[in-house]
């Protein structure tokens, strides 16, 4: 496993590849889910000196967590493993809504620490702005959090420029977490450069693009359950397709596949020091973790940048 980094200004340092647990008791979000399974690439992920795990009280609803919890506690190595988590999604009448008030993000974070087992988050997010609750309010709240030792940490998820701007108006957030990938270049417009600026470590969330950036769909692939996502449609996905095909080609020539050069991409970009790509399977993690040892150069970082621009 290689060296760890520090993630921008927060205590953690950790390995450069971490784990997002989206599909770990993530029932709500993925089909035929197994608990015990989910367990098993979590401690694989461990055994492999992973120590930095990505989770949220919306996978699974509180299940995610739950898991990660009995896993470290039955490893007996809490404090050796970084644990991010994230909270604004809440059950009322069947249905989720959002809530960032001050209120509901304490008696997040509460249950998230008697669910991961634990007495403190080393980085707890704001998941998702509610719309109504002001940023700067909802950054107060994990402030005071932090200062009683709950969370180590301040970050923000799928906030707007704005809202970010809002949200960070003390200089209070450590890591802000949006959606980016070789697919979907939107965060370099504004994302990166301010968090360049401002010490701001990013974390790109569907990094391998729900899985097109793998290399494994082709233009006859069956896209059932893609329906919903425009990079699977019509032109666009073809000329996804394309592009990919020259990614492929490439990772050929350096003994690698398309998800590793993917990957390895994003940690030569500003602001990154942490990716945390989703595993359903022991096999997928451990293909990830080959990223690990990809030497990319400037040229071939700029290479991709074009195949992709």
């Amino acid at each position: 496993m290689s060296s760890k980094v520090q993630i921008g200004q927060t205590a953690m340092k950790v390995t450069k590849l971490g784990y997002g647990a989206n599909s770990v008791g993530g029932h709500n979000l993925f089909p035929n889910l197994s608990d015990e399974t989910g367990k098993e690439v979590v401690k694989s992920a461990l055994d492999a000196g992973v120590d930095f795990l990505d989770t949220a009280y919306v996978y699974g609803l509180g299940r995610s967590e739950e898991l990660i919890g009995e896993v470290l506690k039955e490893r007996g190595n809490r404090h050796e493993i970084a644990i991010a988590s994230k909270a604004a999604h809440k059950l009322v009448d069947g249905k989720i809504v959002l809530d960032n008030s001050r209120d509901f993000m304490r008696s997040s974070v509460e249950q998230s620490l008697k669910r991961l087992q634990t007495d403190y988050i080393d980085l707890f997010y704001v998941h998702f702005p509610d719309g109504v609750t002001p940023p700067e309010e909802v950054a107060g709240t994990l402030k005071e959090l932090k200062d009683e030792g709950k969370i180590k940490a301040i970050g923000a998820s799928n906030l707007d420029i704005e809202q970010l701007k809002a949200f960070n108006q003390d200089g209070y957030l450590e890591v802000f977490q949006a959606e980016y990938s070789l697919l979907k270049r939107g965060a370099e417009d504004f994302y990166l450069p301010y968090c360049v600026e401002n010490n701001i470590s990013f974390v790109p969330y569907f990094p391998l693009a729900s899985g097109l950036l793998t290399g494994k769909y082709s233009k006859d692939s069956n896209l059932e359950g893609k329906e919903g996502n425009p990079l699977f449609q019509g032109e666009t996905y073809i000329k996804n397709i394309e592009k990919i095909a020259q990614l492929k080609q490439l990772a050929t020539e350096k003994g690698f596949d398309a998800t590793h050069l993917a990957l390895a991409w994003l940690l030569k970009q500003p602001a990154i020091d942490v990716i945390i790509p989703g595993a359903k399977t022991i096999a997928q993690l451990q293909n990830n973790l080959k990223t690990l040892d990809v030497h990319l150069t400037d040229d071939e970082v700029q290479k991709i940048s074009v195949i992709f621009s």
